[in-house]
């Protein structure tokens, strides 16, 4: 019997990195995936390519800014694949990097957008279901950057600490309602959004060799396991890859 078998995941930012990697995971572990991403198309290309593996997905264009995109987006998650049980709220951006004194306001602003209120759009739409349903779990993704200030990246930053106190306080206002909710550091990864970075040549992390970065698959592995009930005592919490007691958990040293 897989892990996720029975289940229903919706994954925000599924078209390419973290999403993708993530979407496929769990599909090879059992569960119905809707693959959701402001690219529909190649979301939609990553799904074909689940079904043809054997696994059951599908997927949607969709903005998380657009509350009632959003909203559209999990009711028919709801309606195609049964249910929604596990949420992987992903999507996000890096841009705008540069030193807030000569940041472009829109960018700056559009950032927020997406990463915390695109976040918070994607929670408000499923918790209400989950909550009448008994539970279900929901894994934000935060970064080392909530708790880090960072030089040009004052708006990521912000963004990301944001969403770890929306975390906080939903795992408060769930307390015993059966909200399983984790907010989840996949550390420096190889994905795109590293590839910006480099370019940049703003902060530390830009200078980060590509071959040190982490395997996609590693963090993947680490939040398919906060989907486990084996992660309950870190409910609520901001679980990082960095953590050395958190990776022997998963496997990695």
């Amino acid at each position: 019997m897989n892990r996720l078998d029975g289940k229903v995941a919706l994954v925000t930012g599924a078209s390419r990195g973290l999403g993708e990697g993530v979407a496929r995971a769990m599909a090879d572990q059992g569960a119905a995936v809707m693959l959701v991403a402001r690219d529909g198309a190649a979301a939609a290309a990553v799904a074909r390519e689940i079904v043809a593996s054997g696994g059951r997905a599908e997927a949607l264009a969709c903005d998380v800014a657009d509350y009632g995109a959003v909203a559209s987006a999990v009711a028919a998650t709801r309606e195609r694949l049964g249910g929604l049980d596990l949420l992987v709220n992903n999507a996000g951006i890096i841009e705008p990097i540069a030193d807030l004194a000569t940041s472009d306001p829109a960018a700056w602003a559009n950032n927020i957008q997406i990463n915390l209120v695109g976040a918070y759009n994607v929670v408000r739409a499923v918790l209400d279901g989950m909550l009448k349903a008994g539970g279900g779990t929901i894994v934000n993704v935060s970064s080392g950057a909530a708790h880090r200030p960072l030089e040009g990246w004052s708006t990521y930053c912000a963004g990301k600490a944001g969403l770890a106190m929306v975390t906080r306080a939903i795992a408060l206002e769930t307390a015993g309602r059966g909200i399983r909710i984790f907010g989840f550091s996949p550390g420096t990864i190889d994905t795109d959004m590293q590839v910006k970075i480099r370019a940049s040549g703003m902060n530390q992390v830009s200078r980060i060799p590509r071959g040190d970065l982490s395997p996609v698959a590693h963090a993947v592995r680490g939040l398919l396991y906060l989907c486990d009930s084996a992660s309950d005592d870190l409910i609520g919490q901001d679980v990082s890859m960095r953590d050395e007691a958190f990776r022997p958990r998963i496997g990695l040293t």
